[in-house]
């Protein structure tokens, strides 16, 4: 399908705003930008204006150094602009003319960008300043993380290319396995912001308490509760893990090894907090770069063998 440009955007602006989003994408996307590389170049630029549209939002709905009611104003001016571009408007922020793009070529419904702006604004809308983030069911939790991430590997696969409806429930649940393995990740770091990502239900379950975990002392090893209500959690990752793994055969031949990619990564990451036994608070767990950059080898040698014999 041709693309629609916004009114004003010749063919040369639009180059230059997918060169744009794949600089940031290059920059800012770390685990994603190694799945980025395996795919083909227009499927990746695609991939790379839908991550520059999420980061800008993101790094608004985040702005620390600026009250939350300044962010949420900035944020609505935001979406308004990206409103404006999708009736035709003209803009000079590359990530709209280069999202735009993207969702007439793969054929995206605009109402899952909104969805994603929806997700990084969730914490702006229900806290007072002061009061700590926090979810009281999982339910609640399962809500932020379809919108942070399962809408991405909705978007994500429009990209890809997939055929079998079926792909978007196992979209969501994959979603939701890499939000999951971010939020163990950054238990530490998310508390000294003043955010607990998991469910109060759950704390409650181990006999912990909010407070307890936001004021814990800095580097200290979990203790036996912190340990299991972790281990809990990576449990819920694994089971969605196998939506993922259900997921990749669906996916349009070149694009699986994009998502192989994705999918080896952030598994081996959760892996790794596996093997540390939950410990997230003396050192951040991540995956190493010569180990990622395997995983991207093994994945460009599948793409070039997908498109050889495709």
């Amino acid at each position: 399908m041709t693309a629609a440009l916004p009114q004003s955007a010749p063919p040369s602006s639009l180059d230059q705003a997918y060169a744009a989003c794949r600089t940031i994408a290059r920059r800012e996307a770390k685990n994603f930008y190694y799945a980025f590389r395996a795919l083909t170049r227009e499927r990746r630029d695609g991939i790379c204006a839908i991550y520059a549209f999420m980061r800008q939002a993101d790094d608004l709905a985040d702005d620390e150094s600026i009250s939350r009611d300044q962010r949420r104003r900035n944020l609505e001016a935001w979406l308004a602009e990206w409103r404006s571009v999708c009736k035709g408007g003209s803009s000079a922020n590359p990530a709209f003319v280069a999202a735009y793009d993207a969702t007439q070529r793969f054929q995206i419904p605009l109402k899952l960008l909104e969805e994603l702006v929806d997700g990084v604004s969730m914490d702006l809308d229900r806290a007072a300043s002061g009061d700590p983030d926090t979810y009281a069911t999982f339910s609640e939790l399962y809500r932020y993380c379809y919108l942070v991430a399962s809408v991405v590997g909705l978007v994500s696969i429009r990209i890809f290319g997939y055929s079998d409806p079926i792909a978007e429930q196992l979209a969501e649940e994959t979603g939701i396995a890499f939000q999951l393995t971010n939020i163990l990740r950054d238990v530490p770091e998310d508390a000294a912001r003043n955010r607990v990502y998991l469910a109060v239900e759950d704390l409650k379950a181990q006999s912990l308490t909010v407070g307890a975990l936001l004021h814990r002392l800095p580097k200290a090893p979990p203790n036996p509760a912190e340990r299991a209500l972790l281990a809990e959690y990576a449990r819920r990752a694994e089971n969605y893990y196998q939506s993922a793994q259900t997921l990749i055969p669906l996916i349009h031949r070149e694009s699986r090894p994009a998502l192989w990619v994705l999918v080896t990564i952030y598994h081996a990451l959760l892996k790794r907090i596996e093997a540390a036994d939950y410990d997230v608070f003396s050192r951040r767990a991540s995956v190493p770069t010569v180990q990622k950059m395997a995983i991207l080898m093994v994945g460009m040698a599948r793409m070039a063998w997908a498109r050889a014999f495709g």
